[in-house]
C-alpha cells in the first residue's frame, strides 16, 4: 500500500532576515475545479453595492483584529520597522472602509438627470468586467488591498498579482476577503513574476489594468494594451517620481531636517512618495546641511524587529546592487555630505547605508533612485523659478514639498511646480486615504488619485437610461400634482 501523498509546501516561506526563499520541493497542484473570476463577475456586478460593500468592511474589522499576523508578516516578508507596519496596516483598513463607502454613494442607486416632461433619465455605474491588479513590494498589503478593494466595490472580478518579493502577505490578505464573503470565483491570487504579469496584461479577456510600480514597466503595459485588436481598456498607473523638497532661508531649519530625514530615509527610502532631491536656498544651506548631518548619525539601522531600529534592509540584493551602482556615479560626480555606518551586524541580509549627497543641479538626477539616497541641491533666491522649472523638466510630478514661513512663496511655487501631491511644511510621505489622495501625473502616473472621491468611477462604465413614460399613459409625477 502506497504511502499517503504528503502535504503540499509552500512555494515560499520567510526567514529570520525577513528574505523569502524559494522551496526546493515541488508543489503538488490542486485537484479543487478552477476558479472562473470572468464568468463570476456578473452575479458580483449584480449584488446591491451595500452587499459588496459590507464584504469590504468585514474585511476591514478582520485586518484589525489580525493585526499582530499582519504586522509579523510585514516585519518579517517586507522588512518593515514597526511603525511603518502599522501605518500600511491601518492604510489597508482605511482603503476597505473607504471604498466601501464610495461604492454605496456612487453604486447604490441611479443617480437622476434632468430631462423633459414625460421622460426619465438615469445615469449608472457599472463593473466593468475582469479588472487585473498589479502591486508592489514596498507596500505588499495596503496597495495590493486598495487596489483589489475598489475593483471588487465597483462590481468587477479580479486577478491580483502581487510582487514576486512578498506572495505571503498576499496570500495572507485574500484569505481575508474572502472569508469576509467575496467569493473565490471573483478574487483569484496569481503569484508570479514579471512574465506572468505581461502575458496578464496582454490577454484580451481583461477588462481593465491597474498598477503601481516602475515607469519603465508601466510604459511597457501601455505598448501591450495599445497593441490588442480587442476593446479599449483603462490603464490606471501609478509609478515613482524625481520628489523634491524645498527649503527657503524663511523656514525653520530644525522642522526642515526633520521633514527630509523622515521623506527620504523612512521605509529605506523605498516610497513612490519619498524625497529624492533637497532644494535648500544658499543662504541657509550650511547651517541646513550640518544638522541635517548630525540627524542622519542618530539613525539606527538594523533588525526591522527591533523597537529601536529606524531604518531597515531594502527589499533584497538587487535592489542593494543598484543602489550601489548609482553611489559609484555620485562618487565621481558628487560630493558627499553624510553616510550613516552600518552596524556590524548588518553584515548579513540586504542593508544599505543612508546617504546624502550634494549633486551641481536638479537636472543632475534625470530618473527615480529607490532607496535611502538624498540629493542636495543649492539655489540662490534669484533663481528659484529655474530651479522649479528644472524639476518640471524631468518628467514626473508625483510629489513635492515646500518649507517657508512666506505665504507668497507658496502661492509662487504652488503656481509653478507639477505634482500631484503637495506638502507645505510638513514631510512629503504618508498620505492619508480620504483625506490626501495620492497619485499624480506625466512620468509618475495616469490618475485617478487612489484614496480620493473619484477613483472607484475609473474601475466602472457608465450607461444612460432614458425612459419615455408617456408610453405608459403620461408623466405620473405630473399627473399627482396638486396646486397650492
Amino acid at each position: 500500500m502506497p504511502p499517503p501523498p504528503r502535504r503540499a509546501p509552500c512555494p515560499h516561506r520567510p526567514t529570520a532576515a525577513g528574505r523569502s526563499v524559494r522551496s526546493s520541493r515541488p508543489v503538488r497542484r490542486s485537484s479543487k475545479p478552477r476558479c472562473r473570476p470572468r464568468g463570476a463577475q456578473p452575479h458580483w456586478r449584480a449584488l446591491p453595492a451595500g452587499v459588496r460593500a459590507d464584504a469590504l468592511e468585514r474585511a476591514a474589522d478582520t485586518f484589525e483584529a489580525q493585526r499582530v499576523h499582519f504586522l509579523s508578516l510585514l516585519q518579517r516578508e517586507a522588512g518593515k520597522t514597526l511603525a511603518d507596519a502599522v501605518s500600511e496596516l491601518r492604510e489597508t483598513v482605511d482603503f476597505c472602509r473607504y471604498y466601501a463607502a464610495q461604492a454605496r454613494a456612487l453604486f447604490g442607486a441611479p443617480l437622476p438627470l434632468p430631462g423633459p416632461t414625460g421622460e426619465t433619465d438615469r445615469l449608472e455605474w457599472r463593473g466593468r468586467g475582469l479588472f487585473a491588479c498589479i502591486s508592489p513590494w514596498n507596500f505588499p498589503l495596503a496597495i495590493f488591498t486598495g487596489q483589489i478593494s475598489a475593483a471588487l466595490a465597483a462590481g468587477n472580478a479580479v486577478l491580483a498579482k502581487p510582487a514576486g518579493q512578498t506572495p505571503l502577505i498576499a496570500a495572507a490578505a485574500v484569505r481575508v476577503l474572502h472569508a469576509a464573503g467575496v467569493p473565490a470565483a471573483v478574487l483569484a491570487l496569481l503569484p508570479g513574476d514579471g512574465a506572468l504579469g505581461a502575458r496578464l496584461v496582454a490577454d484580451a479577456r481583461i477588462g481593465g489594468v491597474v498598477f503601481t510600480g516602475s515607469t519603465g514597466t508601466a510604459r511597457a503595459i501601455q505598448r501591450s494594451l495599445a497593441a490588442q485588436d480587442g476593446p479599449i481598456v483603462p490603464f490606471i498607473a501609478e509609478t515613482g517620481g524625481l520628489n523634491a523638497l524645498l527649503v527657503d532661508a524663511s523656514a525653520l531649519p530644525e522642522q526642515a531636517v526633520e521633514d527630509a530625514i523622515t521623506s527620504a530615509f523612512r521605509s529605506a527610502g523605498q516610497r513612490c512618495s519619498a524625497a529624492r532631491l533637497l532644494l535648500v536656498q544658499a543662504d541657509a544651506a550650511e547651517r541646513v546641511l550640518g544638522l541635517l548631518a548630525g540627524a542622519m548619525a542618530e539613525l539606527r539601522i538594523g533588525d526591522p524587529d527591533d523597537l529601536a531600529t529606524d531604518v531597515g534592509p531594502v527589499i533584497d540584493a538587487a535592489a542593494v546592487a543598484t543602489l550601489a551602482a548609482h553611489v559609484e556615479r555620485l562618487e565621481r560626480e558628487a560630493r558627499l555630505v553624510y553616510r550613516c555606518t552600518l552596524p556590524a551586524a548588518c553584515a548579513h541580509g540586504s542593508f544599505f547605508a543612508p546617504q546624502c549627497w550634494e549633486i551641481p543641479d536638479a537636472r543632475w538626477l534625470q530618473r527615480e533612485v529607490f532607496g535611502p539616497l538624498l540629493h542636495v541641491v543649492r539655489y540662490r533666491a534669484a533663481d528659484l523659478d529655474r530651479v522649479i522649472d528644472d524639476v518640471n523638466a524631468a518628467g514626473y510630478g508625483l510629489t513635492f514639498g515646500i518649507h517657508t514661513r512666506i505665504d507668497e512663496t507658496v502661492t509662487r511655487v504652488l503656481g509653478r511646480i507639477r505634482a500631484g501631491n503637495v506638502y507645505v511644511n510638513r514631510s512629503i510621505i504618508g498620505a492619508v486615504v480620504g483625506t490626501q489622495p495620492f497619485g499624480g501625473s506625466g512620468l509618475s502616473g495616469t490618475g485617478p488619485k487612489a484614496g480620493g472621491p473619484h477613483y472607484l468611477q475609473r474601475f466602472a462604465e457608465e450607461r444612460t437610461v432614458s425612459i419615455n413614460t408617456t408610453a405608459a399613459g403620461g408623466n405620473a409625477a405630473l399627473m399627482t400634482m396638486t396646486e397650492d
